[in-house]
């Protein structure tokens, strides 16, 4: 655990003199106050100041981050990382080049390396973290892709009456299916298959 030494006039200058050293806010410290202020002899003779020890607690978002440097610097990739705060998760945007070996077939090895970084994540945090991690904004252009697919693969069952199965899809991936074909009054979806195997059909009503 990092720890720090810091003085001042009182207790509360020590505390912003050492979170100002860390460019932290207080609630990522543990705070121990080792000597109070001490005005000595006719306030002048033998002062001296407060003493504490800030102890920094982890922050799972940048553990993750160190992990995910970590794994990149084994793969001997050169790579830029941002953070992104949003509502209900903080979003990992990762870029480089030569990207695809950590975005894997399908995304399937981003998928696996975000399955890490949360685990990571949540090991060193006392509150649940849901990191999303992308890379060249890869799962946008998924997004994008599976959307057209869907429009596509709907058009052909109500064409030919026939059910479409298409490929084995992650569950994210196949929200965005279910999600883009669930106002097309002509067709249902519904999937079927255990994972990793599981598919997406798309019907005609």
């Amino acid at each position: 655990m990092k720890r720090l030494l810091a003085s001042g006039k009182t207790v509360e200058d020590a505390i912003r003199s050492g979170l100002a050293q860390w460019g932290v806010k207080e609630d990522r410290v543990n705070i121990k106050v080792l000597e109070q202020a001490s005005k000595g002899l006719f306030g002048l003779i033998g002062v001296r100041d407060a003493k504490v020890e800030l102890e920094l607690l982890p922050d799972g978002v940048e553990e993750a981050i160190s992990f995910l440097s970590e794994v990149s610097a084994a793969m001997e990739l050169t790579v830029s990382v941002e953070r992104v705060d949003e509502n209900d998760a903080v979003r990992i945007n990762i870029t480089g080049s030569d990207l695809g070996i950590l975005i894997g077939r399908r995304g399937q090895t981003l998928d696996s390396l975000q399955y890490l970084v949360n685990i990571v994540a949540n090991r060193h945090s006392n509150h649940h973290l849901r990191i999303v991690l992308d890379a060249e904004q890869f799962r946008e252009r998924r997004r994008q892709t599976l959307e057209v697919l869907s429009e596509r693969m709907a058009q052909r069952a109500i064409r030919t009456r026939k059910e479409i199965m298409l490929e084995p899809m992650t569950s994210q991936e196949r929200k965005i299916i279910h999600a883009r074909l669930q106002s097309n009054p002509n067709v249902k979806t519904f999937s079927q298959g255990d994972e990793p195997n599981r598919r997406i059909v798309i019907a005609p009503k």
